[in-house]
């Protein structure tokens, strides 16, 4: 007996048997398309609802609005341009942002009791 039996399995011929029966182009396509499916209904789907409701968060945000970064910064926000946006986050300390950087937007008076 060869040590490398015990490592690579030998191959045997089988004896040849009748061809397996070929399934109607329906069913073979039926399985891909329900997968595609699926991952359109639990993944595509929802994430495209978030990037609508956060742009729609990021069209409506005004000066004054209390927020937070993507980063963790919180602040008010003091100015808003096309792209960025400027964060007031202490006593004339501000901080210019992307906008799209805004995670969400807190409830007026948060800063002031953290």
């Amino acid at each position: 007996m060869n040590p490398l039996d015990l490592l690579i399995p030998v191959a045997h011929a089988q004896a040849a048997g009748a061809a397996p029966a070929q399934g109607s182009l329906l069913s073979t396509l039926l399985f891909p398309v329900v997968l595609i499916v699926i991952m359109y209904l639990l993944m595509i789907r929802p994430q495209m609802k978030r990037q609508k409701e956060h742009r729609a968060m990021l069209e409506k945000l005004a000066k004054g609005d209390e927020v937070v970064t993507n980063g963790g910064l919180a602040g008010t926000v003091a100015a808003i341009g096309d792209h960025f946006v400027t964060l007031e986050v202490a006593n004339g300390v501000q901080l210019r942002v992307q906008k799209g950087a805004i995670l969400n937007v807190l409830p007026k008076g948060t800063l002031k009791s953290a």
